[in-house]
């Protein structure tokens, strides 16, 4: 049995989606072990994710490594797939990760392959994913798709989620290029913010979590090998495509600013995301 692993804060206008998209999936052999994750919810999300049938856990305390860690407490079954409330994951996209787990040489994490939606975001917002979404790291790691399953060896790589804004980052790190893969038939859609601030916000949390990350394995406090951060990658996207040269300006200013932000950021376990995403699933539910 394949256990999904989702922690929640506040997710009352995602959770339904992402839970309903589980309960339709083909070609998987019997039920999903569901494990909603709940921390610190002063909404609807525990009584929805228990009303779609999910085994939850609810813990008044927050913080994203806990929820995450509380889960795996409770989960019994592998592959292990760690799954953001905000992600719709297609039909076949268990089965999907679960088949490329099963595959000869050697793969102990697959994920699926990322598409942006950045309509209706303002021309700062697309601009910046233009270059993001090209950026070698996307192709190749684990992060920035909500979505990340684990072969029972691959869970056997750590103990437990240490508290780190960057728990992607944390996965990504323990496994070399070789080790993972990206189901190229299998797609997700990942929510661009809906405004330059929300990005900005997004933005300073994922620098801060990677810092925090290399801190902790400079330390020894992580036994992981962080990938280094290529700060000429966006000038290689726009030799290759030079139409992107405009968008190229912003996304380096914005880029900047958000590392300058982190830096004067206080370290934090709490979740930092952006809420702009999940405020208009609400807005959108409450229309319907």
């Amino acid at each position: 049995m394949t256990s999904v692993i989702i922690a929640a804060h506040n997710e009352e206008g995602v959770i339904r989606a992402c839970l309903d998209a589980l309960s339709v999936q083909t070609g998987i052999d019997g039920p999903l072990d569901i494990v909603v994750s709940a921390n610190a919810c002063t909404d609807a999300t525990v009584d929805i994710a228990r009303a779609g049938g999910a085994t939850v856990v609810d813990r008044p305390l927050s913080g994203k490594a806990a929820a995450l860690n509380a889960g795996e407490h409770v989960a019994h079954g592998f592959p292990r797939i760690y799954l953001d409330a905000d992600i719709v994951v297609p039909q076949n996209a268990i089965a999907e990760l679960v088949a490329a787990l099963a595959r000869p040489g050697g793969v102990l994490a697959a994920v699926p392959r990322r598409k942006l939606n950045t309509r209706g975001r303002p021309w700062l917002v697309r601009a910046y994913f233009s270059i993001n979404e090209r950026l070698p790291a996307f192709t190749d790691g684990l992060f920035g798709r909500g979505i990340i399953a684990l072969s029972s060896e691959g869970r056997a790589r750590f103990e437990q989620f240490p508290e780190l804004v960057a728990d992607d980052l944390f996965l990504d790190s323990l496994f070399s290029v070789e080790e993972k893969v990206t189901v190229p038939t299998l797609e997700v859609v990942v929510e661009a913010p809906f405004t330059t601030a929300d990005l900005m916000r997004r933005l300073v949390r994922v620098r801060r979590g990677n810092s925090e990350m290399r801190e902790a394995a400079r330390a020894g406090e992580v036994e992981s090998s962080v990938r280094t951060s290529d700060k000429r990658a966006w000038l290689r996207v726009v030799a290759r495509e030079p139409r992107l040269i405009v968008a190229a300006i912003p996304y380096v200013a914005i880029t900047l600013v958000a590392s300058r932000r982190a830096r004067r950021t206080a370290s934090s376990v709490d979740w930092g995301r952006d809420e702009s995403t999940r405020e208009r699933s609400t807005a959108s539910g409450e229309d319907n």
